[in-house]
Order: structure tokens, then C-alpha cells, then sequence
């Protein structure tokens, strides 16, 4: 099997992963020491004030690495607004200082991001439940008393200050944690965004990578990759695919699957296992890895074409519509173990689409789009493929 050399060590080290208790003494004068511990400063500023310090670019940074992608779509914003309207309390943004005066947003995108919009006039009210009178309207279209109401609104930022950590190594560490205890937004984070600020790197930055890539792009029915895409693509904001980094997290499994033998505390639980040990492999295996996904991945299109990763049904006689991410498992992992076999696969890419026709025939209902996911249902279903192309190939 084709591990790079940090993954023929990465589950070597399972005891090691726990450490002996410290005594109380220890633990007490590590708490004197201010270790883990923040500073805090509470802000409260009018909201023509605030958002017009937006425009600074260094001022405050929205989307820094371990934000997640923007998921609150028009009615949502909408509503905020209609809170401010109302005089709602609306809870406090998260902000880091990362120096004097300059700003990372570790919980309050979607609202800061909302109040930008309105106050440049780019988001028309929407939805509106108390006040639906407001509804087509923009902030400069207002009556000028609601707009001075508005106005005379405040925000409130609790801000962790850099004196809270001694190094930017646990700058890092340290907002990447609050950033996880933060979920005060409305919108529960998903485990893949989660995964995505804790768990930085070379590796995650790959992951990344091949998602931006036109043929992961085109199996996944994602539009191609530009500069800035969530801006010049809005509508990328409603498919919950992308908004949630479920395309990441179809890359993710493919490598950690890859493991099947280490499977344990279900699939996100291993997920988050395998993401937290690929945090420290070196950039060479990164770049294997990288190479091992986009060759696999290239060979699955030229054996499956539009069929790509999309379950067959015996009751209708026909390819699935979307591709399973479960199903993509079994090919992708299957396939990566006979990348020396590739021109012979593709020479026969009729067999392999009849073969891969049988194994769903022969096989029970769900088998191989993961209504099942214990690690014995994971191993079958890949053993099950593996199987099949070894039959091919003999």
C-alpha cells in the first residue's frame, strides 16, 4: 500500500499519546505562571464607527486560516439587521489582536460580514418577520428614522490582546483553541471546519489544494476555481457542500481510510485522528500524498467518465445521478493500490464498469453508500472493490 514515509509511522506512537498526571503542585504553579490563561479587553463601539474602520485593510481580517467559509445567506443577514431595528441584544464578536490596533475574527464573521453589506448598500432586506415593511430595502433607502435608529446602535468585541501568549507559536495554539470553544454564531460548526482551524498546515493547505483542482471540481459538480471565488460566486454560499467543506472532507477520507486497519470512534472521531497526526508530516510526504489523490483520481475518470464515484441500481438499471462519497472511498483506495495497472484498467474500462454493475447486484442495499459505517462495513466495502479489480487484473 502506497504510504508515504510519515504515515508507516504515524500510528507507532499511540502510547505515547498519553502522558503521566501531573501532581497538584505542578498544575498550581503552572496556573501562577498565567499558562493558559487570556487577556481580555471588552470594546463597544456605534455601528457607522465600526463598519467604516472595516475599510482599512489592515484593521480587521475576516477570514483568517482557521475561519470557516461564509454561510449566512440574505434572509439571515436580513434578520440581524431587523435586531439592530428592534434593539435586540446581539451577542459580542471574538476578535484576536494579532498587532496594535489589527484584528483576526475568531467568532462574528457572518455578522460583521452582514453589517459591511448593509452599510455599503450591497444587501437588500429580505425576510423580514417584525418589521416586513422594510422588505427591498437598502441601508440608504431607509426612512431617515429607522436609519438614525440604526445608527445609534452599538456592537460589542471582546478582544484576546497579544499579551495573552509569549511567542507566536502560542498566539497560534491559543486562538486556534478559543476559536473552538467559540460557537456563539447560530450556525454550528461542522467537524470539518473545526478540523480545518485546529489542525493547519502543510496538510491541510493540500487539502485545500486539490479541492481547487478542475477535475475534482468537475466530479463533484463544483463551478472551476478563481481568485476570490466566494465573492465572484455567491451562489457558492447555499450549496452546503461547499459551505460546510464537505469537499475537503471527501479528500480527508480518502487518505484516512486509507488506515482502515487504525479505524476507531466512528468516522468523524478517526477523521479527526488522522487530520491531527497528518498536521505534523514533513512537506515531502505531503507532496507524495498530493500525488498519490490527483493520479488516483485522474484514472477513476478515465475508467469511469461522468459515472465517476455514482452507485448503480439494480431497481432502476441506472448509474446514480450524484456521486456517494462512501462509494468514492472503495474506488479511490482501491484504485491508488494498482496505479501500475492503470493503462490495463483503462484499455478495460468496460469490464470494470460491468464488474462494478455486479458488485452492487450481488451486494445488499447500502453497502457500498455507507449506510453502514462501522469498521468492519468500511473494510468490506473496500476489500469488496479491491477484490473486484484483482479479478480484472488477473
Amino acid at each position: 500500500m502506497p504510504f508515504s514515509p510519515d504515515e508507516q509511522t504515524m500510528w507507532t506512537d499511540d502510547a505515547a499519546e498519553r502522558s503521566e498526571r501531573p501532581d497538584d503542585r505542578a498544575i498550581n504553579e503552572r496556573y501562577v505562571r498565567g499558562e493558559g490563561r487570556i487577556v481580555i479587553e471588552s470594546n463597544r463601539e456605534k455601528l457607522p464607527g465600526f463598519v467604516n474602520q472595516l475599510k482599512d485593510p489592515d484593521y480587521m481580517d475576516l477570514r483568517p486560516f482557521y475561519q470557516r467559509r461564509p454561510r449566512w445567506d440574505v434572509r439571515t443577514q436580513s434578520l440581524l439587521i431587523e435586531s439592530f431595528v428592534m434593539n435586540i441584544p446581539v451577542p459580542p464578536v471574538f476578535l484576536y489582536e494579532r498587532d496594535f490596533n489589527s484584528y483576526e475574527v475568531m467568532d462574528g464573521q457572518q455578522r460583521i460580514t452582514a453589517l459591511r453589506d448593509f452599510y455599503a448598500n450591497t444587501l437588500k432586506l429580505r425576510g423580514l418577520e417584525t418589521w416586513p415593511e422594510l422588505n427591498g430595502r437598502y441601508y440608504s433607502t431607509l426612512p431617515d428614522k429607522i436609519r438614525a435608529g440604526i445608527d445609534r446602535r452599538s456592537i460589542t468585541s471582546i478582544v484576546l490582546l497579544k499579551e495573552s501568549t509569549g511567542s507566536e507559536e502560542e498566539a497560534s495554539l491559543l486562538r486556534e483553541t478559543v476559536f473552538d470553544r467559540l460557537n456563539t454564531g447560530g450556525i454550528k460548526l461542522e467537524r470539518q471546519e473545526i478540523r480545518n482551524a485546529l489542525y493547519r498546515g502543510e496538510f491541510n493547505d493540500m487539502i485545500h489544494q486539490i479541492t481547487r483542482t478542475d477535475e475534482f471540481r468537475s466530479v463533484w459538480g463544483l463551478p472551476r476555481w478563481v481568485e476570490n471565488e466566494i465573492e465572484a460566486n455567491t451562489t457558492l454560499v447555499s450549496d452546503p457542500f461547499f459551505a460546510k467543506m464537505g469537499d475537503a472532507e471527501v479528500v480527508l477520507r480518502f487518505f484516512a481510510l486509507r488506515h482502515a486497519d487504525h479505524y476507531r470512534n466512528g468516522m468523524q472521531g478517526f477523521l479527526d485522528l488522522y487530520m491531527r497526526r497528518a498536521a505534523k508530516f514533513s512537506r515531502g510526504d505531503v507532496a507524495q500524498l498530493s500525488e498519490l489523490y490527483e493520479k488516483t483520481l485522474s484514472l477513476a475518470l478515465d475508467i469511469y467518465g461522468q459515472r465517476i464515484f455514482r452507485p448503480y441500481s439494480p431497481e432502476r438499471e441506472a448509474w446514480d445521478t450524484k456521486p456517494h462519497r462512501a462509494f468514492q472511498d472503495a474506488v479511490m483506495i482501491g484504485l491508488s493500490e494498482v496505479l501500475r495497472y492503470g493503462s490495463q484498467l483503462v484499455e478495460r474500462k468496460s469490464d470494470v464498469l460491468k464488474a462494478t454493475k455486479r458488485l452492487f447486484i450481488r451486494h445488499p442495499d447500502g453497502a457500498f453508500t455507507g449506510r453502514a459505517n462501522t469498521k468492519q462495513d468500511l473494510k468490506d466495502r473496500i476489500d469488496l472493490y479491491r477484490a473486484m479489480l484483482r479479478d480484472i487484473l488477473a
